[in-house]
């Protein structure tokens, strides 16, 4: 029992959907094209331009301190301000209290500064920041005299705090965006799908319907497909209704008749009893043939399912070789149809009564309990019998299907039980058949919650 609950409840589990699995993969592909364009960036563009920007500015330096070794000090002056003004390079005395920081360990930074080195010789010194200032500061010498220039970092190429990281972050969250547009733009069919084949599935074949104008070609074809699909099974729904009320009304008139002249014709007592007994189970056996072919779905109220019980405890009073106990909550309400789940129950009862007989005693001894779980509530009726063998749980709701001789003792149509499974599903529920733990059969039925 353990396994096959395992087992059920695996199977039932709702997994990831189809949106979060599109939308995992599409997110996962933008992130791999993202990296390996950044990776592309930063190996075909960024450093190459880096160490082009690193040689232009060696040459800048250089020339800086060319003009500054071979002008006097006004001019040199003056060059010092063209120089801050028009390209945004400021030179100035280097002292040997200046505090700096080399310009880092990556590959990039000691790349540029190797070519620096090999442009301007091995006493030029690189450092991204002098006494806290942060920039590109290059340390030169002009004879006796020290100087520092400073520009921009990014004269020489992208760095941790420049703008590429934001761009590229807004990249990454506008394709996850479009990653989840586009799974939803293809989830949103299936999802139409899955709630049409839900509603035909319950039997509201119109509701089912989908739209056959659509844009993508396959789409269109499954809709079309879907649609004729319903279509024709609406019409046999209604075919096989029609078919059922006909032979109903036409076996009913020449049972009624049938009846009138056993009555009236049969002199014998005992025979006449047994012939009208037998023509009540005939046209009891309709009924039920009528009631697992009804097509429509319930009409949902909220109801007393103690009410219910009482009705359906009544219709069965006037059996003596059943006994029934009842264990439910004061004014436990329901979402039903009334008449519906009083036949359901009842069916359930009478199954009891002629299949779930203590052995040895002759009487069937039937247990009525609920309890309620969230928004349901959870209905169990259970008898005391031999049970029913594992591999033919799942069959006893079969249209026509009998068990063992143990529990097919009283003749009938094979319908009870198929009839209370499909009444439960219209109504929204759900209705399963197991054996207890301590013997018998046991029926569990989940409605929902008034």
């Amino acid at each position: 029992m353990r396994a096959s609950f395992l087992a059920a409840s695996a199977a039932t589990s709702p997994g990831v959907s189809l949106f979060w699995r599109t939308f995992f993969f599409l997110s996962l592909l933008l992130l791999i094209s993202s990296v390996a364009w950044l990776q592309s960036f930063r190996a075909l563009e960024s450093e190459p331009r880096a160490l082009q920007n690193a040689q232009q500015l060696a040459s800048l330096v250089n020339l800086s301190r060319a003009g500054l070794r071979y002008s006097d000090a006004i001019a040199r002056i003056s060059l010092i301000k063209t120089l801050n003004e028009e390209e945004g390079v400021r030179i100035s005395p280097r002292k040997s209290s200046d505090r700096y920081v080399l310009l880092g360990r990556d590959p990039l930074s000691e790349r540029i500064t190797q070519e620096l080195y090999k442009r301007m010789g091995a006493g030029t010194v690189v450092a991204r920041s002098v006494n806290g200032q942060p920039g590109l500061w290059v340390g030169f010498n002009i004879e006796e005299d020290a100087y520092w220039l400073q520009t921009d970092a990014a004269r020489v190429g992208p760095t941790r705090n420049s703008t590429w990281v934001i761009w590229l972050s807004l990249a990454v969250a506008m394709s996850l965006a479009g990653a989840a547009f586009i799974a939803g733009l293809i989830n949103r069919p299936l999802q139409r799908l899955s709630y049409a084949a839900g509603r035909m599935r319950e039997g509201d074949f119109d509701a089912s319907l989908l739209d056959e104008k659509a844009s993508t070609a396959e789409i269109r074809t499954v809709n079309v497909g879907f649609n004729r699909m319903a279509e024709q099974l609406s019409k046999m729904e209604t075919d096989r209704a029609i078919m059922m009320a006909g032979i109903s009304h036409d076996l009913r008139t020449p049972l009624a008749r049938l009846r009138l002249e056993t009555e009236m014709s049969v002199s014998d007592e005992s025979t006449r009893k047994h012939m009208a007994a037998d023509i009540s189970q005939l046209d009891a056996i309709i009924d039920k043939f009528m009631e697992y072919a009804r097509p429509e779905p319930a009409r949902l109220e909220t109801v007393c399912l103690n009410t219910v019980v009482a009705s359906a405890l009544y219709t069965v009073a006037d059996n003596k070789d059943m006994t029934v106990e009842v264990h439910l909550p004061p004014q436990l309400m329901v979402k039903a149809d009334k008449v519906e789940l009083l036949r359901a129950i009842t069916n359930l009862l009478e199954n009891a009564r002629r299949y779930g007989k203590t052995p040895g005693t002759g009487q069937a001894k039937v247990e009525i309990s609920a309890r309620t779980r969230e928004s349901w509530v959870m209905l169990k009726i259970r008898d005391h019998g031999a049970g029913v063998p594992e591999e033919n749980l799942r069959k006893l709701t079969r249209p026509f299907f009998r068990g063992d001789a143990a529990r097919t003792e009283a003749t009938g149509s094979g319908l009870g039980l198929a009839i209370a499974e499909k009444t439960i599903q219209r109504m929204g529920g759900s209705f399963s058949l197991a054996n207890s733990d301590t013997g018998g059969l046991a029926a569990h039925i989940r409605l929902q919650r008034g």
